[in-house]
Parts: structure tokens; sequence; C-alpha cells
């Protein structure tokens, strides 16, 4: 059979990386028995080999009880065993962050998390401003990564990395993609009796940084986002 379908650019990358970009959309992970990876709900698209998925339990009670409550990390799977996994979300576009130690971490609307290393240690972080977000629909929780691993992040179109050191940032939460764990972002809204009316800006509600730190901000929007809990 003949095709260019079968061109060299589509075929799988061949090697033993642990990530590996198979496109600027599509992953391509090696999981070995010693190096499991946590991935989210959905995320994997194809795997060859002996590979298994279950469902990431919580790791303390503390945990157990934020999932509970807020619906976040419970779309977590663990996946294990001896193959390749692939992983994508509708054809967004993927980059790798690289946490290099036990200060380095990373806040990750759970939107655009595709999978990390089980290596790194994870928590549900609360952002502050709670009436202005359940208005807006936005969630009032993210995931905050944190030590030595790697995590794959998607991106609906090309990122832009803002600098929040120099000057008050305000983000649409939907377009947040992730952000300094250093950073404490607050909820900015001006939520007024009109805005319940259809008589607002349509822009009532922000995510508001400043200090030193980045954000990525995607050029598209994530539909209101709605995890499951076990």
């Amino acid at each position: 059979m003949r095709s260019e379908l079968f061109s060299k650019r589509n075929a799988e990358v061949q090697n033993q990386e642990r990530w590996t970009l198979q496109s600027n959309k599509m992953l391509r992970s090696v999981v070995t028995p010693n190096a499991p990876m946590i991935a989210t709900k959905g995320a994997m698209v194809a795997y060859q080999g002996d590979v298994h998925f279950t469902h990431q339990g919580s790791k303390s009670v503390g945990q157990f009880m934020k999932k509970a409550a807020t619906g976040e990390g419970g779309n977590v799977m663990r996946v294990e065993g001896h193959g390749e996994v692939f992983f994508a979300r509708e054809a967004s576009n993927i980059f790798m962050m690289a946490l290099e130690g036990p200060q380095d971490a990373l806040t990750v609307n759970t939107a655009n998390l595709l999978a990390f290393d089980d290596a790194l240690s994870w928590e549900i972080k609360r952002i502050k401003g709670g009436v202005g977000a359940m208005v807006s629909g936005s969630g009032l929780f993210n995931l905050e990564l944190a030590g030595q691993g790697t995590a794959a992040i998607c991106c609906k179109g090309e990122p832009m990395v803002l600098d929040c050191s120099q000057q008050p940032t305000y983000v649409d939460p939907q377009a947040a993609v992730c952000w300094s764990s250093a950073l404490a972002p607050q909820i900015k809204t001006d939520v007024s009796v009109g805005t319940f009316f259809g008589r607002g800006s349509g822009e009532s509600v922000q995510l508001a940084f400043h200090g030193p730190g980045f954000v990525v901000v995607q050029p598209a929007e994530n539909a209101v986002y709605s995890a499951t809990t076990s």
C-alpha cells in the first residue's frame, strides 16, 4: 500500500527517552516498572506494550478531603507497566516543564494538565476570592506540582508567557494555563446586579497576579471543567 500518510514525519519516534514530543500536539512517553507516571483521565490516545491504567487515590487524608470537597484531583490516573503511551488533548499544543528540586513548584489549571512524573508531589490549592470564581463558573482550585521531575502541559494555540513582577497582571481564569507557585493569585471581580441580567461586560472576573514569577496564557478559553471523584 502506498500513501503520503506513511511518510517518515508521521512515524512513531523510536527512542527510550522518558518524554518525547511526537509532534507539537502529541506526546510519547516511555513507562517502565520502576518509573510510573500520573496522567489526567482521557489524555491517553494510544499505547503499546503491557501498560495498565488505574485510578490514582489520595496519598494523605488531607488530600482525600480536598478531592472530595472540590472535585479537583479526582480526574487523575496512575500509569504503570512497560511500554509507550501517547497523550494528547483536542489537538492542543504541548510543552514540557522540568521542575528541578524541592523548592521548584508550578500551579497548573487542571484542564491544561496532561501527565507528570510520579516522583513529583501534588497538592490541591485554593484561589482566594471564591464568590467571583463561583459566579464565573471558573475553578476555585488548581493542582500544584513540586519536586524534581517533568510535567506535560497542553495549551489551546501558541502560549504566551507574562512576567508578573513589573506590574499587576490580570488573566481570564479559563485562559490561564499555569503559573509560578510563588505567586498567590486572587479573584478580581466587578460582578454587580446587572451581571445577572446580561448587562455585564462578559469580562467581570479575572485572576490577579503580581510579584516575581510568570503566568502562561493561551489564546482560547477552556470550557468550564468538571472533574469526578471517587
